[in-house]
C-alpha cells in the first residue's frame, strides 16, 4: 500500500516514520516533506506547487498525484490545508483521507467559533469574551486592570487569543495593562498576524498543569447511529516557553513528554465526561463530518479539566513523543478512521516513557538564522537509542550530488537549517528520567551554529 503524508514539519516526519513501520506500507510519499523525510526509510518527498498544500493549484496537483500513483490513503498533518478545504477536495474526488472538512476545521481556525461551540455543548472551558473592535478590546483591558498602574504586574493575568490561525503565535498571557494594550494594538490595528487578529477572544487565566490529549475521531451524518467515536491517546505535555524554568516568550513548542504521570485516573474520567463526550455530542448535533485526529489542549486543576483549545490535527511536538509509544499499526488506525470503522478499533500502547526536546535556531521565536549546516553524529544517536525528527531543515543538494555523508559539517552536511524549530530528539526509557537522560545524550550528537534547546523538558 502507498500512503501520502501532507506537510513539512517534525510532526509529518514522525507520521512518515511510524507509517513506514507498517508491513502493509511499501512507500510513504511526503508532500512537500523536509530533509528528514527525504532520508527516511521507505519515504520519498513530493514537490508541491508553491510548497504550500493550502493553495488551490497545489490541492489539484495532489489529487492528480494520488490518482496517478494509486495511493490508497492520505494523512493531512498541518492545520492550514485542512482549513483551506483539502480534505473536502479529496473526499469529493472519492479518495480516502484522514483529516476533517473545512467547516469542522473552524474548531481550530477560529477561536471564536470554537468558544461558541464549547458554550453551546457544555464543554468546560475558561470564561471569555469575543471582541471584533479595538475599542471593545481596550474596554475589557481597562475593566480588568482597573486601579492598577499600567506597567505594574497585578498577579491577575489576562489571556488574549487571536481568532484565526497564527502558527502558535496568537496567544499572549500578561498581567500588565500596558502589555495587554500593546498586544491588542499589534494584533488588531497593526495586523501583526494578518487577518488572524482582527477578532480576539479575551479570557480568564487558568492556573494548573497543561496536558495535551491527542485522539482519533470518527463522526459525521454518513455514519450509522452509535458509531461516532473519539479514541484518546496517552496524555502528553508540551513545554511552550523558550527558556528553562518556563521563562521567556511562547513558542510553537520546545519539547514534549509522554505519558504524563500526574494526569490521574480521576482527571481522565473528568476529561471524558466534561470535554470529550460533549465534544462528540456537539459534532453529531451539528452534523459535522470529522474523520481525522483532534488535539485537546487542557488545563488541569485538582483533577478538573478545562479545555484551552482544539486543534484539528495531531500536536507538534507532542506527536514526536506519542507515536514512538504506539503499539498499534498507525496505517491500520488511519485506514479505520478513513473507512468509518474506528468504533471497532482497539488501540494499544507500549509501556515506558518518551522525552523529545526540540533544538531551535538562534533568534527563535523571533527572527532566526537560516542556512546553517547540521552535523548529526549517528553513533551518539544510536548509543542513546534515540530518533531524530527533522522539522525545519532541507537537503543540501551539493552534498547529495557528491555523496558526502551527513555526519560532517560545512559543505559536506546533508542538512541545512530552514526553520525556527529545527529538529527534535526523541528517546524511549523505562521511566521518565531514563527517557530524559537518553534524549539529552542524543542531543549531544546534534550540532549547528546558534543551536539552542531547553535542558529541563520533563521536569516542570
Amino acid at each position: 500500500m502507498k500512503v501520502l503524508v501532507i506537510g513539512s514539519g517534525g510532526r509529518e516526519h514522525a507520521l512518515a516514520w511510524k507509517l513506514a513501520q507498517s508491513v502493509r506500507v511499501t512507500t510513504v510519499y511526503v508532500a512537500p516533506g523536509n530533509g528528514g523525510t527525504a532520508l527516511e526509510h521507505k519515504c520519498r518527498n513530493v514537490p508541491v506547487p508553491g510548497s504550500d498544500p493550502s493553495r488551490p493549484e497545489a490541492q489539484e496537483y495532489l489529487v492528480d498525484f494520488v490518482r496517478r500513483e494509486g495511493i490508497e490513503l492520505t494523512v493531512v498533518g498541518p492545520e492550514a490545508p485542512l482549513a483551506a478545504g483539502l480534505a473536502d477536495r479529496f473526499t469529493a474526488a472519492g479518495l480516502p483521507v484522514v483529516g476533517p472538512e473545512a467547516k469542522t476545521a473552524q474548531l481550530e481556525s477560529s477561536k471564536a467559533y470554537a468558544k461558541a461551540f464549547m458554550a453551546k455543548y457544555g464543554v468546560r472551558t475558561a470564561r471569555s469574551t469575543t471582541v471584533n473592535t479595538l475599542e471593545s478590546a481596550m474596554a475589557l483591558v481597562t475593566e480588568h486592570f482597573a486601579g492598577n498602574p499600567p506597567h505594574k504586574p497585578t498577579g491577575r493575568p489576562l489571556v488574549i487569543k487571536a481568532d484565526g490561525l497564527a502558527a502558535g503565535k496568537g496567544v499572549v498571557i500578561t498581567d500588565r495593562a500596558d502589555e495587554a494594550s500593546a498586544t491588542i494594538e499589534e494584533f488588531m490595528e497593526h495586523r501583526a498576524l494578518g487577518t488572524a487578529g482582527t477578532t480576539l477572544v479575551i479570557e480568564e487565566y487558568l492556573e494548573g498543569k497543561e496536558v495535551s490529549i491527542l485522539a482519533a475521531v470518527q463522526a459525521g451524518p454518513d455514519l450509522a447511529p452509535g458509531t461516532a467515536r473519539i479514541l484518546p491517546f496517552i496524555p502528553a505535555r508540551d513545554h511552550k516557553r523558550r527558556y528553562d524554568g518556563s521563562q521567556g516568550p511562547n513558542t510553537g513548542g520546545m519539547g514534549a513528554i509522554a505519558p504524563v504521570a500526574d494526569f490521574s485516573e480521576a482527571a481522565r474520567t473528568d476529561f471524558e465526561k466534561h470535554i470529550l463526550e460533549p465534544t462528540l455530542r456537539g459534532l453529531e448535533a451539528e452534523g459535522l463530518s470529522y474523520r481525522g485526529f483532534i488535539f485537546f489542549g487542557l488545563m488541569v486543576q485538582d483533577n478538573r479539566c478545562y479545555l484551552l483549545e482544539y486543534n484539528v490535527r495531531l500536536g507538534d511536538p507532542e506527536t514526536q513523543a506519542v507515536l514512538p509509544l504506539m503499539g498499534s499499526d498507525l496505517a491500520e488506525l488511519c485506514l479505520s478512521i478513513a473507512g468509518g470503522t474506528l468504533h471497532q478499533y482497539n488501540l494499544t500502547w507500549k509501556p515506558g516513557f518518551v522525552c523529545a526536546p526540540v533544538a531551535v535556531a538562534e533568534g527563535y521565536p523571533g527572527t532566526y538564522r537560516k542556512g546553517d549546516p547540521i552535523s548529526i553524529e549517528r553513533d551518539k544517536i544510536a548509543a542513546a537509542g534515540a530518533q531524530v525528527f527533522i522539522a525545519g531543515a532541507s537537503m543540501n543538494q551539493k552534498a547529495l550530488d557528491t555523496g558526502t555523508p551527513d555526519s560532517g559539517d560545512g559543505e559536506g552536511s546533508l542538512l541545512r537549517t530552514t526553520g525556527g524549530r529545527v529538529l527534535a530528539v526523541s528517546a524511549y526509557g523505562t521511566n521518565l528520567e531514563d527517557a530524559r537522560s537518553r534524549a539529552y545524550q542524543g542531543m549531544d550528537g546534534v550540532h549547528f551554529t546558534g543551536m539552542g534547546f531547553r535542558r529541563d523538558i520533563g521536569t516542570c
